[in-house]
């Protein structure tokens, strides 16, 4: 799976997931580390990548541009420990391979994920 890691995940969890074999990049890897979350939108889409964060910003601004991507997986756990957020990760990210490819909001949360197709009408 190719993801766009913001600022708010953690070095050590973009690791493990390419242990995963996942494609992930972190933000900082690509722009300054206080790139406008617009410009982290454009640079997902351009690399097809789908964004991974803690910040809620990211699924309102693609959800309320009307556009079909990137996709966003946002997590919103009661723990943002790098274990914590690893072991959830891990569990869940093959499950959501098909509906990140179509377009969708996806959040997770302790226990249940959630998704909304894109474009959110």
């Amino acid at each position: 799976m190719r993801l766009l890691a913001d600022m708010h995940i953690a070095p050590r969890t973009v690791s493990f997931l390419r242990s995963l074999g996942h494609d992930v990049v972190r933000v900082d890897e690509l722009l300054l580390p206080s790139a406008a979350d617009d410009a982290i939108v454009a640079a997902a889409t351009h690399d097809g990548r789908h964004i991974l964060t803690q910040d809620l910003d990211f699924s309102a601004s693609v959800a309320l541009s009307g556009r079909t991507g990137p996709s966003v997986i946002s997590l919103r756990l009661s723990s943002s420990r790098v274990e914590r957020v690893n072991t959830v990760l891990q569990e869940v990210l093959p499950g959501l391979e098909k509906v990140l490819v179509e377009g969708a909001i996806v959040t997770v949360q302790d226990g249940r994920v959630r998704f909304r197709r894109l474009p959110v009408q």
